[in-house]
């Protein structure tokens, strides 16, 4: 290998790869843009979602209400919902969202409660999934829960007995994990997957280009009689496209810490406040509120255990391209491989997938778990090197493959 014409080769891609729109976008433009998109562009979309359907007066119809005229007539003066009568169609009705909730209240509620018999149950029906309608049974369980409140005060008031009868004391949740472990969990399986797509989508436009595209171009003949060995022309092209995969990696990063330090706290904290009417009795001051944070040698972990997985994807890549006679073919052989890198990450994603020395040694899934545990502050050492290592010997393979598939003539000049 002669290092100068490997910087040679590196250099003349590297200058026709900045030259090429598609790469620019793919490798720069898409990873920087596409985090402050989701969190201020999708986020702020959800964010405003749920505030109007908060805002929104549910509609409301009531099923049997002659039996329980008092929980009628709390619901009829509550300014939180607006009753109205229960169409033939209601079930229909709540599909096709002109009514939110239907409350079905069992035949003489209130007389069977007077007489001391068992609790009947009251049904709500809604529309699950639906934002505004799931919004309408929350409002109308609360109305609900608040009379079936007051029913028992004033039984345990005809007894001489106070709330505390039946409450004797309460329960409350606190946090103790720090802020940076409970944002590893929360954001741990989403930054592993960014970085694992955007990683390989950075580096397939280069391997495409300096491959498949040489060949329609027909500058790869020329190069090819250049008095330069197979190897370091390989070398210098692979460098190329592990160029343009790492570029991607360092921009959807920079592009996440940016858009976190500038918007995550405004928009998490909106969100919290929002939300504030779901939490229980005592999470803010129990510290359920507090703003989930990364660790920043979380992030530093994350870039070095990318680079083997970069330098894989990139191999792999060049690789696949070498089979394609035209640009067009090598998209749909390397599109496909997209879904294939993001299973595991997917998966990784799932409740109960742990970090064992077996998923250590599947790739990409060991990368996602391992990410998530760093992120969270968390070092497991011993898994760490069996990743890295096992991370590093694909990457070596699929290196002396693409070397191995360039000194093919067959290979890369099929008809």
């Amino acid at each position: 290998m002669n290092a100068a014409h490997v910087w040679i080769i590196y250099r003349k891609e590297l200058r026709d790869a900045l030259r090429d729109r598609r790469t620019l976008i793919s490798s720069i433009v898409v990873p920087t843009l596409l985090m402050p998109l989701l969190l201020f562009g999708v986020g702020r979309l959800m964010q405003r979602a749920v505030a109007e359907a908060r805002e929104e007066v549910p509609t409301v119809a009531v099923l049997g209400g002659e039996g329980a005229p008092a929980l009628l007539a709390r619901l009829s003066g509550d300014a939180r919902v607006r009753l109205v009568p229960v169409p033939a169609d209601w079930r229909e009705a709540i599909a096709a969202k002109r009514l939110r909730a239907v409350l079905e209240v069992p035949a003489r509620l209130e007389e069977r409660l007077r007489a001391g018999e068992a609790s009947p149950a009251v049904r709500i029906f809604h529309y699950q999934g639906e934002l505004k309608s799931e919004n309408g049974a929350r409002v109308t369980e609360r109305i609900v829960a608040e009379h079936r409140e007051r029913v028992v005060t004033e039984r345990l008031a005809a007894r001489g007995l106070g709330p505390e009868a039946v409450r004797p004391f309460e329960v409350r949740r606190e946090n103790v994990a720090p802020p940076e472990k409970v944002g590893g969990n929360l954001f741990g399986g989403l930054v592993p997957y960014f970085i694992i797509l955007l990683c390989f989508t950075g580096a397939i436009y280069p391997a495409m280009d300096i491959t498949a595209g040489e060949k329609e171009r027909g500058t790869m003949e020329t190069l090819l009689c250049s008095p330069v060995a197979r190897l370091d022309l390989v070398l210098g092209k692979f460098l190329l496209v592990l160029t343009g995969s790492l570029a991607s990696m360092f921009f959807v990063v920079a592009s996440m810490a940016g858009s976190a330090l500038l918007g995550g706290a405004l928009f998490l904290g909106s969100s919290g406040a929002a939300a504030a009417g779901a939490l229980p009795p005592g999470a803010a001051a129990a510290g359920m509120g507090s703003l989930p944070t990364i660790d920043p040698l979380g992030l530093a972990g994350v870039f070095a255990m990318v680079l083997p997985v970069a330098v894989l994807f990139s191999a792999v890549a060049l690789t696949v391209s070498l089979f394609a006679k035209s640009y067009k073919e090598a998209q749909s052989y390397l599109g496909p491989l997209i879904v294939v890198v993001l299973v595991p990450g997917m998966i990784a994603a799932l409740p109960g997938t742990e970090l064992t020395a077996r998923t250590a040694l599947i790739p990409l899934l060991n990368l996602s778990l391992v990410c998530k545990e760093m992120l969270s502050g968390s070092w497991p050492w011993g898994y760490i090197a069996l990743i890295f290592g096992s991370s590093s010997l694909y990457a070596a393979g699929a290196l002396a493959l693409a070397v191995r598939m360039f000194n093919r003539e067959d290979v890369l000049f099929r008809s």
